[in-house]
């Protein structure tokens, strides 16, 4: 059973989302395999959510991904305490960079700076907003998409202004925050998964 059948077995409120995962899938397999990376971001809860993805992206989540063997010749002995990694980058976790922003400069636009920043391309925006409508998740949006990046929400079944701010927007059910947070786990586990499996056979 692949990870999405897996998750929709296992999460069957998630049947409406089918779609727009397999579509948020397929952007992110077309970043990585150009050589893009995923810049995340979200508060509260789904900050520490952003953590958590770059977490499963960076390093072994499912499988072992072993140092490949022309780099091995490089690294020698260190090649065993490193894993092939999908570059991934939380915008929630630079403390001096985000409170310098904020206090001289603009509060909403911390995360957007950082995307102005490090964002490229090939590059995906992974927004997530519970409500859909976190303004300093929206302007990093609105900037992703100036630096013609794709980019991803994962937020809850209203959508908010995401829903149409987004190029592919993941409204999961949920009458509240925290029902709407336990569901984003398993949607971002899946799509980590699924990621993994596809470069890391």
């Amino acid at each position: 059973m692949n990870e999405l059948e897996r998750l929709m077995k296992r999460y069957p409120q998630l049947a409406g989302c089918r779609e727009t995962i397999t579509e948020a899938y397929q952007m992110l397999e077309e970043s990585f395999r150009k050589g893009g990376k995923l810049l995340i971001c979200g508060n509260g809860g789904s900050a520490a959510d952003s953590d958590h993805i770059v977490g499963e992206l960076m390093k072994g989540f499912k499988k072992q991904r072993p140092v490949p063997v022309e780099m091995r010749a490089k690294l020698g002995d260190l090649a065993d305490h490193l894993q092939e990694a999908l570059p991934a980058i939380a915008l929630t976790g630079h403390p001096a960079l985000s409170t310098a922003f904020l206090n001289d400069v603009a509060p909403d636009m911390v995360f957007a700076q950082q995307v102005y920043g490090y964002g490229n391309e090939n590059d995906v925006l992974l927004a997530i907003t519970t409500s859909g409508n976190s303004g300093n998740v929206l302007n990093a949006v609105k900037v992703a998409q100036a630096r013609n990046m794709k980019t991803i929400g994962l937020t809850g079944p209203k959508g908010g202004k995401l829903k149409e701010a987004a190029d592919v927007c993941i409204c999961v059910p949920g009458s509240c925050t925290a029902d709407i947070q336990e569901l984003h786990l398993p949607v971002y586990h899946a799509l980590c998964a699924m990621l993994e499996e596809r470069f890391f056979e």
